[in-house]
């Protein structure tokens, strides 16, 4: 069963989601947690590059003489929410077991090699297998939902993640944080982005419907749009 799917973002008035370049500085920075909060999921979701941002180890050692089979893997079943990041390939050292006092669990494919597998353990940073050499995104909510009983997620990007989730037709309900801002230089991420052999593909959208809009104050507002998949088109 999928989980109902809400992505999160605060970007400038152009798109953008990184507030240093935004300018004037400062327009509304401090509100995502707050809205994060309240939208109150049972995990949320980022991609490996904005995962990478919250480690604090090194990748684990290549060498391993212990081979492990490629199943889900679980520290931790009792937490009230999960912190989910996409490590297809299996890059990310964590040096840590959770963010912000949230369980990290790694989204994996089979082929990551045993020596990362023996690492997470090592750490207590569960991991499930959502493919063989891609992520599948709708298996990886499923066992989500399955396992840790995850009923509501946040995708919260950064923008390539956000895509893939768009482009397959995942998600439910976008809330963007809109700050008076503009960065307007090139080569800053979007708030939905795609890798280069994404480029072409389409999101199967139907619908967008605006079911609310939230002054948070001094000019920053809080866009809530409901959308609709088409279930019968295939992303791409």
């Amino acid at each position: 069963m999928k989980p109902y799917v809400i992505c999160l973002m605060h970007s400038s008035l152009d798109g953008r989601t990184h507030p240093s370049r935004w300018r004037p500085k400062g327009a509304g920075t401090d509100w995502f947690e707050k809205i994060h909060e309240e939208l109150g999921g049972d995990a949320w979701v980022i991609g490996r590059v904005t995962g990478s941002e919250f480690a604090k180890g090194k990748p684990y050692p290549e060498v391993s003489g212990e081979k492990l089979p490629r199943e889900n893997w679980f520290a931790r079943r009792d937490a009230k929410t999960y912190g989910v990041v996409l490590d297809a390939q299996g890059k990310i050292g964590w040096g840590r077991s959770d963010i912000g006092g949230d369980p990290i669990v790694a989204v994996l494919t089979e082929s990551v090699p045993d020596s990362h597998l023996v690492g997470l353990r090592g750490e207590g940073v569960s991991y499930i297998f959502a493919g063989k050499s891609e992520i599948d995104l709708a298996l990886a909510l499923d066992i989500l939902n399955r396992e840790l009983g995850v009923k509501r997620l946040l995708v919260e990007g950064g923008g390539v993640a956000n895509g893939a989730f768009l482009r397959a037709g995942l998600i439910d309900e976008f809330n963007l944080i809109l700050s008076p801002a503009i960065d307007g230089a090139s080569g800053a991420p979007f708030v939905f982005d795609s890798t280069a052999a994404d480029g072409g593909k389409r999101a199967p959208l139907t619908a967008m419907t605006l079911e609310s809009v939230r002054e948070l104050g001094g000019g920053v507002l809080l866009l809530r749009y409901l959308i609709k998949n088409d279930p019968h088109e295939l992303a791409g």
